[in-house]
C-alpha cells in the first residue's frame, strides 16, 4: 500500500452542559466577558462516574460502527490524552478493555492539545511501515478534573469530550506528511501540573505565538500534501479560543474552507477537540469525502503537528 486514510471518524460528550450563566453563579464572570474574549458559550462537563476512558470509547465505538469494522479487526490503540490521572493501566489499554479489542498494541500520547495530531501521525507511520493493519486514534480529555473552578481565566475555557478516527491501508494516500515540533524553552506557558494537577496557562504568550508563528507553518504543512491553503475545504484547528482560530485561519490563506468553530458550544477540549470539531463537520455534510481538510493542533509544551487528510 502507498499510504493511509481515514476510514470513520465518531465522537462523544458527556450530557451536562454548563452555560455561561452557570459559570456566572461560580466566579466573578458574565456571558458578555466570556463570548467577548473566548467566543465560548457552552461546554460540556463530565461527571465523577465518567472516566476519560469511558469517554474516549464511546467515540472510539461510533468511529468503528461507522467503519463497519468490530473491536478484533483493531490491531493498534493510540490514546491522545493528558488527563489521565493514573499511570497504570493507561487509557488505551483500558479502552481496548471496555471494547474488547483483543490484543492490540496499546500507548497513550500525551501532547496535550495538540496529541491527537501526533497520535494520528504516529498511527500513519506505524500502518505504512506494516506494524499495524487498523488503528483506533483517540483524542480524549477531560479537563474539568484539573481545573480550578475559582480562576475565571481558565474555568471559562475548558470542557471535556472525546474523538476518534479509524486509520487503515490505503492505495491512494488519505493522510498528508506530518509537520510538527516544538518551542520547549516556552513549555511552561501552558502547564498541567502540581498535586493535585491543576490547568494554568500564560494567555497573552501563547495568543502571539498561535497568531505569529503558527500560520506559516500550517502552511508549510499544505504544501508537504502538495496542495496550496486555497485547495483546502476545511480546516481543524484546535478549538483553544475563538480569537485564535479566527485570526489564524485567516492568515493560513484557506480562503475556500469551513473553518471549525466548535470551540463555541465544546469549549476547549484539549486532546479531544480536533476530532470532535472534524467528526461533526463530517457528521452535519460541511465537508464531503475526499475533500482535503488540514488538521492542526498546537497548545501544550507549545508543541504543533499539522496533515492534511481526506475526509472519510
Amino acid at each position: 500500500m502507498n499510504g493511509t486514510r481515514i476510514a470513520a471518524v465518531g465522537h462523544y460528550q458527556p450530557a451536562k452542559v454548563l452555560t455561561n450563566e452557570d459559570l456566572a453563579g461560580m466566579v466573578d464572570t458574565s456571558h458578555e466577558w466570556i463570548t467577548s474574549r473566548v467566543g465560548i458559550k457552552t461546554r460540556h462537563i463530565a461527571g465523577p462516574d465518567e472516566p476519560v476512558d469511558e469517554l474516549a470509547a464511546h467515540a472510539a465505538a461510533k468511529a468503528l460502527a461507522a467503519a463497519g469494522l468490530t473491536p478484533g479487526d483493531i490491531d493498534l490503540v493510540l490514546v491522545a490524552t493528558s488527563t489521565a490521572i493514573d499511570r497504570s493501566p493507561n487509557m488505551a489499554a483500558r479502552v481496548a478493555a471496555r471494547l474488547g479489542i483483543p490484543s492490540p498494541a496499546a500507548m497513550d500520547v500525551n501532547v496535550v492539545c495538540a496529541g491527537f495530531t501526533h497520535a494520528l501521525a504516529t498511527a500513519d507511520h506505524a500502518v505504512r511501515a506494516g506494524a499495524a493493519t487498523r488503528a483506533l486514534v483517540i483524542g480524549a480529555d477531560k479537563m474539568s478534573e484539573v481545573t480550578d473552578w475559582t480562576d475565571r481565566t481558565t474555568c471559562v475555557l475548558v470542557g471535556d469530550g472525546a474523538g476518534a478516527a479509524v486509520v487503515e491501508a490505503a492505495d491512494e494516500p488519505g493522510i498528508g506528511p506530518v509537520l510538527w515540533g516544538s518551542v520547549p524553552e516556552m513549555g511552561h506557558a501552558v502547564r498541567i501540573e502540581g498535586t493535585p494537577p491543576r490547568f494554568a496557562q500564560e494567555g497573552q504568550s501563547v495568543y502571539r505565538w498561535a497568531t505569529t508563528q503558527l500560520p506559516p507553518i500550517a502552511r508549510k504543512a499544505c504544501e508537504k500534501a502538495g496542495l496550496t491553503p486555497a485547495d483546502l475545504a476545511g480546516v481543524v484547528l484546535h478549538q483553544a479560543n475563538l480569537r485564535i482560530i479566527e485570526p489564524l485561519a485567516e492568515k493560513i490563506g484557506a480562503v475556500n474552507a469551513v473553518v471549525a468553530r466548535d470551540v463555541i458550544q465544546s469549549g476547549n477540549t484539549s486532546a479531544a477537540s480536533i476530532p470532535l470539531a472534524f467528526s461533526k463537520l463530517v457528521e452535519q455534510g460541511a465537508v464531503r469525502t475526499g475533500d482535503p481538510v488540514l488538521l492542526f493542533g498546537f497548545g501544550g509544551n507549545l508543541s504543533y503537528a499539522g496533515q492534511v487528510v481526506r475526509c472519510p
